[in-house]
C-alpha cells in the first residue's frame, strides 16, 4: 500500500524496516475520491494528511471571478497535505483529476514520529522542502519561461516524478488531464493551450494522445525546458 511512498522517501536517503513499520502503523484508514471531487476543501482543518496512494490530484486555488489556477499536481506517494500538521487551516484545496485512492496519517500519530524518530521526521520534512521547490520552479515557469518552454518543463518533471515512483512506461506516463485542466496548470485559455500543445508536437520533443504523454526525443525535450532536476533532490545522501 505505501510502496510509492518508501520509493519516493529512499530516494533521499536509506528508510530503515523500522521507519517503515512505523510508517505502516500511522497511516491508516484509506478513502477513495472520483473525478473531480475535493480530496481536502480549502478552509478545512483536517486532523490528518492526506497520502495519494493512486491517482492523480491538483492543488488549486479560485478567484472571485471564477478562474481557477493549479499551483501544484500531486501523483502516488505524495502527501498532499503533510503541511497541513502544522498550518491546521488550508488556504487551497486539492481537486481529484482522476480516481484517487489515498490513506490517511492521523496528526497525533505524526507528532508522536516527531517525538521518537528524528531520522523519520527529517525524511518527512524534507518531502515538504522539495513541495517548496516545486513551487519555486513553478514561479519561475509562469513567470519567465515561455509557454513552449513551460510545457516542456512540466513533462519534464512529470516523468521525472513518477519514474522514482514506477509510474512510467518506457519513455511514456499517463497525464488524465482535460486540455482545459492542463491550461489552469500554465495559466492559459484553452485555446492558448492548444497552440502550445501543438507546437511542442511539432517541435518532436514530445507528444499527448488520449491522456498519455510520450517522450519522443529526451535531450530535446529538457533542451527546450533548459530542464534542471537537481530541485528534486532525487539523490541519496545522509539527511
Amino acid at each position: 500500500m505505501l510502496e510509492a511512498l518508501y520509493l519516493q522517501l529512499s530516494t533521499h536517503d536509506d528508510l530503515s524496516d523500522s521507519e517503515r513499520s512505523l510508517l505502516a502503523k500511522t497511516i491508516g484508514s484509506q478513502r477513495e475520491f472520483a473525478e473531480g471531487e475535493d480530496l481536502v476543501s480549502e478552509g478545512s482543518q483536517p486532523a490528518f494528511s492526506t497520502l495519494l496512494l493512486d491517482g492523480f490530484a491538483a492543488r488549486y486555488k479560485y478567484l472571485e471571478n471564477g478562474s481557477r489556477q493549479f499551483t501544484a499536481l500531486h501523483i502516488a506517494g505524495d502527501f498532499v497535505d503533510l503541511h497541513a500538521f502544522l498550518l491546521k487551516t488550508l488556504d487551497h484545496g486539492i481537486l481529484a483529476l482522476s480516481p484517487c485512492k489515498v490513506a490517511l496519517a492521523d496528526h497525533a500519530k505524526l507528532k508522536h514520529i516527531t517525538e521518537i524518530e528524528a531520522h523519520l521526521t527529517r525524511l518527512l520534512w524534507l518531502d515538504t522542502l522539495v513541495d517548496g521547490a516545486i513551487h519555486r520552479e513553478w514561479i519561475v515557469s509562469m513567470g519567465r519561461r515561455s509557454k513552449l518552454a513551460h510545457l516542456a518543463y512540466l513533462f519534464c518533471e512529470l516523468f521525472t516524478r513518477l519514474k522514482v515512483v514506477q509510474r512510467t512506461e518506457g519513455m511514456s506516463f499517463h497525464l488524465p488531464l482535460t486540455q482545459a485542466e492542463l491550461a489552469d496548470v500554465l495559466g492559459l485559455s484553452t485555446v492558448h493551450m492548444n497552440r502550445v500543445m501543438q507546437s511542442l508536437r511539432r517541435s518532436g520533443a514530445a507528444d499527448w494522445v488520449q491522456h498519455t504523454v510520450h517522450i519522443l526525443d529526451w535531450n530535446k525535450l529538457v533542451d527546450l525546458a533548459d530542464f534542471d532536476p537537481t530541485y528534486l533532490s532525487l539523490f541519496r545522501e545522509a539527511r
